[in-house]
């Protein structure tokens, strides 16, 4: 078995089966996830209560991405699966079968380190058939929704430029520069945590979202600081950006391309992974 791929051009897939378990961010439901091996290229979703062939990802089937990513099935819904996407994607996989109980993957510690050590657990390996292939772009793409951008410009490699700007003096404005590989995605992303804000709590509870954030699964600040700290990183907000971003754009799978970011979201995400393919 290998440990972790040089890059994303080779096909892999897991060495044998993981399971992880844990509450969802905003059902504050217990849920399971089960990763196996695939002979298929791509990312695949079954539900344990269902018998049924497992379903191929693609970003087509987002629903809501307002404060995650939803995928809609049919008559079911997934929720939340950007952090084990970016989780899967990033560490170089491209073979994935996915099994869950429940309707929201579950948030562990916030971050996607826990799904990087359920790889690591089960190991990875070769997959027998090529993987998908990424999308090309030729021209630059710009995309926006009121003062949040995304570009994309073609490339020799994959790359992101990511900025924020909020009004807490413990974020404010923050920027991370990288080139993507699987080594630095285990080192400098995979830690990086969710991350919110006391003033919005009640008004997120109130729309029934939540409902499983605490202070052991989500950096939460104020117009003071950080209440529960440390951090992992000195700008671990722009980082936790960034995963989201790889996790949503595993949909597609990633582009020869420089991607920036500014005031990002998982619908200006999805804005690109759909118009990369177009």
């Amino acid at each position: 078995m290998t440990s972790l791929p040089n890059d994303y051009e080779e096909s892999w897939t897991l060495g044998g089966s993981v399971l992880r378990g844990g509450v969802g961010l905003h059902t504050g439901q217990e849920s399971t996830v089960k990763l196996f091996p695939s002979e298929k290229a791509g990312f695949h979703v079954s539900f344990s209560d269902l018998n049924q062939e497992p379903i191929t990802l693609n970003v087509n089937q987002v629903l809501d991405s307002r404060l995650c990513t939803t995928l809609s099935f049919g008559d079911r819904h997934l929720s939340t699966v950007e952090h084990l996407l970016a989780a899967l994607a990033g560490y170089g996989l491209s073979h994935v079968n996915i099994e869950v109980s429940g309707e929201e993957i579950p948030l562990l510690d916030g971050s996607a380190m826990g799904w990087v050590d359920a790889i690591k657990e089960a190991g990875i390996v070769s997959a027998t058939t090529p993987r998908l292939a990424p999308p090309e772009i030729h021209k630059p793409l710009v995309l926006n929704q009121g003062n949040s951008v995304i570009t994309a410009t073609p490339s020799d490699k994959f790359k992101l430029v990511g900025i924020i700007d909020f009004p807490y003096p413990s974020i404010g404005r923050q920027m991370f520069i990288a080139e993507l590989t699987p080594s630095l995605f285990v080192r400098e992303l995979a830690p990086a945590r969710t991350f919110g804000f006391v003033d919005q709590i009640e008004q997120l509870k109130g729309a029934g979202l939540i409902k499983g954030g605490s202070l052991e699964n989500s950096l939460v600040c104020d117009s003071e600081g950080w209440l529960n700290p440390p951090l992992r990183f000195e700008d671990e907000p722009i980082r936790h950006k960034i995963l989201d971003l790889i996790g949503d754009l595993a949909l597609v799978g990633f582009p020869k391309a420089q991607v920036l970011v500014y005031r990002g979201s998982h619908s200006l995400h999805t804005d690109l992974a759909l118009a990369l393919l177009h």
